[in-house]
């Protein structure tokens, strides 16, 4: 695991504070790596590769919800849910109970104001909770969801222990997440990764070993671990891109300069991604049944 001790709890919640609009401009309602596909990746059609990020994007949501199988009417806690888009899709799709948590009064707003208007208020709820500090009884959820949210926690291990006691025995837990890659051997490629956590504000970054060790220490069943780094790195060529086009950076820099680093950072995680020093991973695992 890579940390980064300068990251500030309150740096987090206020990038995101400031910078949802950037994200709403550079990603789209999701605030997520998209997942792409060889038709995806190399469309030739103007049109269709305007919205292919788009599409990407849908596409993880949609896949995660393919692999933990998830059924109509279903208690889902989706932590970390950002603007609300893939908690108003499981709403909508599988007509299930969401419960979406995030760091950022903003995004809380942002997300029960377009579920409103979606008219998917009465199946959503938007909470402005840390998901560290965050309390729900005991086996409340069917499934719990999180989407490139676990790399700002400060405490990873304890935060599965409290995931687990939230589920349902048989329930089940999909996690995305940003890795440091398994054999960081260099100190370039350590030097990556630590860049990538001070740009993008997480206090550390576990392999794909740890988040197993994570999640079956706290009881639970691991089943999955699926490597989608190839089929998401052109997420960050597409956002590199965008920010030289659209010249944000100028606009980021009346902000605050944790914006400005943010933005710079593209090309950092780009560059992890090439090298394998990091990873992009699926994981899922399921709270055993009762005997």
């Amino acid at each position: 695991m890579i940390s980064c001790p300068t990251v500030e709890k309150e740096v987090i919640r206020s990038h995101y504070n400031l910078s949802t609009l950037f994200y709403r401009l550079l990603w789209g309602r999701h605030i997520h790596h998209g997942l792409w596909d060889e038709e995806l990746a190399n469309s030739e059609n103007l049109q269709d590769r305007y919205r292919a990020p788009a599409k990407a994007q849908q596409q993880l949501t949609e896949t995660m919800a393919e692999l933990i199988q998830i059924q109509d009417g279903q208690d889902l806690l989706d932590v970390g849910c950002g603007m609300g888009g893939s908690s108003m899709f499981l709403s909508q799709a599988f007509k299930c109970n969401v419960t979406g948590i995030t760091l950022s009064p903003v995004q809380r707003r942002w997300a029960s104001l377009e579920a409103f208007f979606r008219g998917q208020s009465s199946r959503t709820r938007f909470l402005c909770q840390d998901a560290e500090t965050a309390e729900f009884p005991a086996e409340s959820f069917d499934v719990i969801w999180s989407i490139e949210c676990t790399e700002h926690l400060f405490d990873k291990p304890a935060f599965f222990q409290k995931a687990a006691s939230w589920l349902r025995p048989g329930g089940r837990m999909i996690i995305c997440a940003w890795l440091a890659g398994d054999q960081l051997d260099t100190d370039d490629a350590k030097q990556n990764v630590y860049d990538v956590c001070e740009g993008f504000f997480c206090p550390s970054l576990g392999t794909a070993a740890d988040y197993q060790s994570w999640m079956e220490q706290s009881g639970l069943e691991f089943h999955d671990f699926h490597n989608w780094t190839n089929r998401v790195s052109q997420t960050w060529e597409i956002c590199h891109q965008r920010v030289k086009k659209t010249k944000v950076r100028w606009l980021a820099k009346l902000i605050d300069q944790n914006t400005v680093m943010f933005l710079d950072r593209f090309e950092t995680i780009l560059k992890a991604y090439e090298t394998g020093a990091m990873q992009y991973g699926c994981f899922i695992a399921s709270k055993p049944e009762m005997k």
